[in-house]
């Protein structure tokens, strides 16, 4: 399999989008972990060696001190037992927390470059005022001493998940928060996900013999591990080992340890190797069939979304659902297969959107969740196309459910400040999903997979944004998109096209179609007595352009987005129209249905009356009423 491995130089003085203007940090990680699985503690040693490439002098640096949060009183306690719809992982569990049980994560000493540091903690953040500042293109070294106590398992990270699994290591160590064009990032943790630096990582952990440890990175010491990353057999084992792991271009790391593992390998000619973590028995049993759907989905991801450059890929039995790291992710194992292979796709589909495509999710979750649950959802029709009738369906019917409610949040907000869990969530998953599967509507569906592979290509070992995003399906379509995203991105303005109005004029048929607030190229299809059917495509002027379209089609001029109607006349007497449908490709979030489609009445009086949908608010769908032709109606 061909590798996409980058040295971090070439990686950070690479050009994309931004050209010569683009920079990103760069952080490397050496750690020397001594745990006590006794008191679930441990002393950690870190050198972080930090270049900072940006154009800025940096006068302070941030580093998250996640475990923090699971304290009583933290800002995600208070958050979660103050949110209307808590997530029920959570709810006021922290708050019960024993001092044994919390998340305390304490920095003992911290150095630059050797010279002591003055530091402040405020429950997740670190800040720290720096001796001598950080000039432009400056490489400086942080030395560091921190003890750690593992939280029970609550949400992500800790000890005894659900399913007794005895460590689940994410967001674990003091890291440094990213800086990027828009300044630093150091957003306390109130349970949303997370933004780093591409770096690299070196992490020994020292711990009892008994434990399996599965990990980012690649092991560098298995002849003296064994666990299954060997098949040599060591004629003794110590009381305590320390394994090695090594990860390059990443800007995370996760681990989890349990003595019950079960540790095996997927060989895979065509792409990386597998290694799945998990306690076997009953409830674990489908984990024995997970290896081949893996090796198909990175096939189909490495063929439609870009190339996986890192050698192997560990699914690991732990934490509180799925969540993603690099080369790894942690999920709840007692699943049945649909459930397992469809919570493992989505995880590893990360891989590419976060992992890879490292956008900040706290801005831009929708570009992780929900890019993420697009490609999934491909994936998932290919294994099992009876439970994805319509691949995308699910989440036009979430959006649709919120964007008829007073709940709905427009993508722009911050992940942390959403009002609710459901606006966060249908933003992020939903209707991230629903602006890729949108601009197949709009470019063409080709256009999107070649505009994801030139994201991937352009963008990968980077953070891009929205901005280069749009930027990439701009040129591939030859279209303006701005008031695309304008509207779907920073605004909770909806789509509902309707048909407004039919009525006679001379032997034609008038068709009056209505806008709602966003515009929308439409595609819609007129349907006759004898089967015959005429497909028809209006493009918005906005767009400066319209997608190819076949022969069939017959493509109509743009449709001012002022104009709050749009008509057309069909040479045919309305009598001879069977139903007139709108929205065809099926690939509209038009948050109204019921308007979309209308089946013409048999035996109409046309030479006195024509047709107008009008919406029955009580019963919140349309019916049809009748106009005289003395009696007009303004449209």
């Amino acid at each position: 399999m061909k590798k996409c491995f980058f040295t971090l130089i070439i990686l950070m003085t690479s050009l994309g989008s931004y050209g010569q203007n683009y920079w990103q940090q760069e952080a490397h990680y050496k750690m020397d972990i001594d745990f006590n699985s006794t008191n679930h503690q441990f002393d950690g040693l870190q050198e972080l060696t930090y270049i900072n490439h940006s154009p800025d002098t940096l006068h302070k640096v941030f580093y998250h001190l996640y475990l923090n949060a699971f304290q009583p009183a933290s800002m995600m306690d208070i958050r979660s037992r103050t949110i209307i719809d808590s997530d029920r992982r959570v709810g006021n569990r922290i708050s019960k927390l024993k001092q044994s049980e919390m998340g305390i994560q304490e920095i003992l000493s911290l150095k630059q470059d050797g010279k002591p540091l003055v530091f402040d903690i405020n429950e997740t953040i670190l800040e720290v005022s720096l001796i001598e500042s950080i000039l432009p293109n400056d490489t400086v070294v942080f030395s560091m001493e921190f003890e750690t106590q593992v939280p029970l398992q609550i949400r992500r990270s800790g000890r005894m998940n659900k399913e007794g699994i005895d460590y689940s290591m994410s967001q674990w160590y003091p890291k440094l928060c990213e800086y990027d064009k828009d300044g630093w990032h150091a957003n306390p943790y109130v349970g949303r996900e997370f933004y780093g630096v591409w770096g690299s990582f070196d992490v020994t952990i020292h711990m009892d013999s008994k434990y399996t440890i599965a990990a980012s990175g690649i092991l560098q010491n298995p002849d003296e591990i064994g666990h299954g990353y060997t098949e040599l057999i060591l004629d003794s084992v110590p009381d305590r080992l320390s394994w090695n792991f090594k990860a390059e271009n990443v800007h995370d790391f996760v681990w989890a340890a349990d003595p019950d593992y079960t540790h095996e390998i997927i060989t895979n000619d065509k792409g990386p190797n597998f290694h799945l973590f998990y306690q076997e028995g009953e409830k674990t049993k489908h984990w024995k069939d997970l290896g081949e759907y893996m090796i198909r989905t990175f096939e189909y991801a490495d063929k439609h979304f870009g190339e996986y450059p890192y050698p192997h890929y560990s699914i690991i039995q732990g934490g509180d659902g799925g969540m993603e790291y690099p080369m790894a992710t942690l999920i709840t194992g007692h699943r049945s297969l649909k459930s397992l292979v469809g919570v493992s796709v989505h995880e590893a589909m990360h891989s590419w959107y976060h992992g890879l495509l490292a956008t900040n999710e706290a801005l831009y979750a929708w570009m992780d969740e929900g890019f993420t649950s697009y490609a999934s959802n491909r994936i998932e029709y290919e294994f099992f196309p009876e439970d994805f009738p319509n691949t995308h369906g699910g989440s036009y019917k979430s959006y649709q459910r919120i964007a008829n409610s007073d709940y709905e949040e427009p993508l722009c907000t911050h992940a942390d400040h959403f009002d609710t869990n459901w606006a966060y969530g249908v933003a992020s998953y939903s209707k991230g999903v629903i602006i890729l599967d949108q601009l197949s509507h709009i470019v063409g569906h080709e256009v999107v997979d070649r505009s994801l592979k030139r994201y991937f290509d352009e963008w990968a070992y980077k953070h891009p944004d929205a901005r280069d995003f749009k930027r990439i399906v701009e040129k591939e379509s030859d279209m303006e998109l701005d008031w695309y995203f304008e509207y779907f991105v920073n605004s909770t303005k909806t789509i509902d096209f309707g048909i407004h109005e039919v009525s006679k004029k001379e032997d034609e048929t008038l068709i009056t179609l209505k806008k709602g607030e966003m515009p929308m190229p439409i595609e819609f299809d007129i349907e006759f007595n004898n089967g015959d059917i005429s497909r028809y495509y209006i493009p918005t002027v906005l767009m400066r352009g319209e997608k190819s379209t076949d022969a069939t089609i017959n493509v109509l001029p743009d449709w001012p987005w002022t104009n709050p109607y749009y008509s057309i006349s069909i040479d045919q007497d309305p009598s001879k129209i069977a139903e007139i449908r709108l929205h065809t490709t099926g690939r509209i979030a038009d948050v109204e249905p019921l308007n979309d489609r209308l089946v013409m009445p048999e035996k109409w009086k046309w030479n006195k009356h024509k047709l107008r949908l009008q919406m029955v608010e009580k019963k919140k769908k349309y019916k049809l009423q009748k106009f005289t032709k003395i009696k007009k109606t303004a449209i």
